[in-house]
């Protein structure tokens, strides 16, 4: 059985599963009804987006690399828009669900790969784990 199956780790995929779709369909709705507007937030949205499908999957199937590697990505997103929206207001005239370490999501985006990371590393889902 896959160690996501059931509890926290039941809980942790459904919340990733959860902000893909978000992100997602925001980047949709944004890159398809005013893309000219803030390009670059817009196709942060989809970069998010895809992550998060990614993560969920990686983490909904134990892929161990693949959760590393994605999970790490999503933090070093976060935390690199989020300290980019703050210093240059100019790039991001409209929100991202990374920009401002995820403000209006709760900062849910900044906490999230930390806790995915953790949960990872205690399930024993090391990349050194998997052979």
């Amino acid at each position: 059985m896959s160690k996501t199956q059931d509890g926290f780790g039941r809980v942790l995929v459904a919340v990733y599963a959860v902000f893909a779709l978000a992100a997602s369909a925001r980047s949709i709705y944004q890159l398809g009804a005013k893309a000219g507007d803030a390009p670059v937030a817009y196709g942060l949205s989809a970069v998010a987006g895809v992550v998060y499908i990614v993560a969920t999957y990686a983490l909904a199937t134990d892929r161990r690399r693949l959760a590393v590697a994605t999970i790490g990505f999503e933090l070093a997103g976060v935390l690199g828009v989020g300290l980019l929206s703050l210093l240059d207001v100019g790039l991001f005239p409209d929100a991202t669900v990374w920009s401002t370490f995820g403000a209006g999501y709760g900062f849910i985006p900044l906490v999230l790969p930390f806790i995915g990371l953790w949960w990872v590393r205690r399930q024993g889902l090391t990349p050194a784990a998997t052979a």
